[in-house]
């Protein structure tokens, strides 16, 4: 087939274009395809482990409380292998739970500072610090409880916070500050919870 001369003016700047520049383009359009395949190994990657962790979870919560050995098990499974999904921090806070119930506290804290750690959830992080916060106090570690309580916590979370601080101030004997934490925590808690109520018995208690 003829070209005119412009044309084959075209050609032979494509010619030499590509001559000049073929192998980056080439070596570029294969780093994209593979970084697009890498993309999509890990989205199915993801998923899968999203599933799996999905299925394991469902095993634990049909698990027997009284069950410490397969909550145990399956928890940790969770944990080790599951932790970058949603399921790992809820299934320790059921395993702390359960070894809480077992007189194991030492498991239970560290599952519960692993819970906080690791959550994916906003809710299961606040939840584990409070959980952490209250077995410190029943321990009678009290400067450990204010001190787990005074970490950075999610938003929402303010009332229950401070409620909960009050408990750790009565106990030490700090009543005063017991009463702050408390009227701090009405500021912040739902007029219409049940919470509120326990938290105004709380301070009515200590008097004005």
């Amino acid at each position: 087939m003829a070209y005119d001369l412009e044309e084959q003016e075209q050609i032979d700047e494509l010619k030499a274009w590509w001559k000049r520049y073929g192998n980056l383009v080439q070596s570029g359009l294969i780093v994209v395809l593979l970084a697009f395949g890498g993309f999509k190994g890990w989205q199915y990657y993801q998923q899968k482990q999203a599933l799996e962790a999905s299925n394991k979870f469902e095993q634990l919560s049909r698990t027997e409380s009284k069950d410490l050995k397969a909550i145990q098990t399956i928890s940790g499974q969770l944990m080790e292998n599951y932790a970058g999904t949603p399921y790992a921090a809820r299934a320790a806070l059921i395993a702390a739970k359960a070894n809480y119930a077992a007189k194991d506290s030492k498991s239970a804290i560290a599952q519960l500072e692993w819970a906080r750690s690791h959550a994916k959830e906003a809710g299961v992080a606040a939840v584990a610090q409070l959980q952490l916060a209250a077995i410190q106090l029943d321990e009678k570690q009290y400067d450990a409880a204010l001190g787990t309580l005074g970490k950075t916590y999610p938003a929402g979370y303010e009332g229950l916070f401070a409620d909960l601080k009050g408990d750790v101030l009565v106990a030490q004997g700090k009543l005063t500050e017991a009463k702050a934490a408390y009227a701090e925590a009405l500021l912040k808690l739902a007029s219409d919870g049940r919470y509120r109520r326990f938290t105004e018995r709380k301070l009515d208690a200590l008097g004005s």
